[in-house]
């Protein structure tokens, strides 16, 4: 039995291959099309060298000139020679176009567009093929009747059939007026991707995840991934918005507390007059033991900056700390 392999490059784009039984990954990519930089295929150059974020494997033969004892104690690796034992995630030190990758694009369908609050709306898409993807990625849509893509997270689990994003509905955004205005089930629409370096890792430990508006779709995916593999640490997400009515998704939330052991969140609202048990933004909202968790942080520039001023104010280093941030009209054209 072979292993999936997940090639994220420098650039954030992620391209996934299917590994055969005993082949190293560098033999896997090549035979996808994937040129990871190599120098030697014998272990004695190190120019392949990349870090595995997830997953067991075979190290290989090499020489410590190629690898040091303190790199691989640290993870890193040799896909000429590693082979995996299991699913792996592999950092390549290279761009995607160095190693002739581009991003894959698949076509899809409308299957509906929902308005979960009214600054949120859901757009859920059946795939015409899998598009594989790390949970936390992104991909890019283009925008039907223009030449504007726009990025998203998704917000359901890899291998689903029916891709879902929670999309802020911004006034007179090209992607929103589309959805709001035009959109009609069956409108095919193009996905590039996937893209993105926050993905989650294997737990360690505690994770915290800290959710700024439509940044609550990662998180979905990632918690619906942790429902199919299981969790072995508590997971708590502080979920914070601008307006009470902009909170969405909270029946999916409410869901993921009764499916995964260990799993709770809060919400919290920034304006004061809304009356919301919990005022205030994410950072006033955070656990006593935020030096122990692994956290993942998505929301607005803003958010993710006042999360790490808040531990470097307090001489707080997390176990682990991982952040995305968005725009509300993060893309490309007009």
């Amino acid at each position: 039995m072979g292993y999936s392999i997940a090639l994220v490059f420098e650039d954030g784009l992620t391209r996934i291959v299917d590994g055969l039984p005993g082949e190293t990954v560098a033999d896997a990519a090549y035979r996808h099309g994937v040129n990871i930089p190599l120098d030697c295929r014998d272990g004695a150059c190190g120019t392949c060298k990349s870090l595995c974020d997830a997953g067991r494997f075979d190290p290989g033969s090499y020489i410590d000139d190629a690898l040091s004892a303190d790199e691989a104690a640290q993870g890193y690796c040799l896909p000429c020679q590693m082979r995996p034992q299991s699913d792996c995630v592999l950092r390549i030190a290279a761009t995607a176009a160095a190693c002739k990758v581009a991003a894959r694009t698949v076509e899809g369908r409308v299957a509906s567009v929902e308005l979960a609050s009214p600054s949120t709306i859901v757009l859920a898409v059946d795939l015409a093929e899998p598009l594989p993807f790390l949970p936390g990625q992104y991909v890019r849509i283009g925008v039907p009747g223009t030449n504007a893509s726009r990025s998203y997270s998704f917000s359901s689990a890899p291998g689903d059939a029916r891709a879902e994003f929670l999309i802020r509905n911004v006034p007179d955004g090209a992607m929103s007026r589309y959805l709001s205005e035009w959109a009609r089930p069956g409108d095919c629409l193009a996905l590039a991707g996937p893209l993105g370096g926050f993905y989650l890792r294997p737990m360690t430990g505690k994770v915290l995840m800290l959710a700024g508006g439509t940044g609550l779709a990662p998180f979905l995916s990632m918690l619906a991934q942790l429902v199919r593999q299981g969790v072995e640490y508590p997971v708590h997400l502080v979920y914070g918005v601008t307006n009470h009515t902009d909170l969405a998704a909270l029946p999916a939330l409410d869901d993921f507390v009764r499916r995964l052991p260990g799993f709770g969140y809060v919400t919290c609202v920034a304006e004061p007059a809304a009356g919301h048990p919990r005022p205030g933004y994410v950072t006033d909202h955070l656990p006593s033991d935020l030096a122990a968790c692994s956290v993942y942080v998505c929301g607005p520039p803003p958010m993710v900056e006042a999360v790490r001023r808040h531990c470097r104010e307090r001489g707080i280093a997390p176990a682990a700390f991982y952040a995305e941030k968005f725009t509300e009209s993060a893309g490309t054209g007009p």
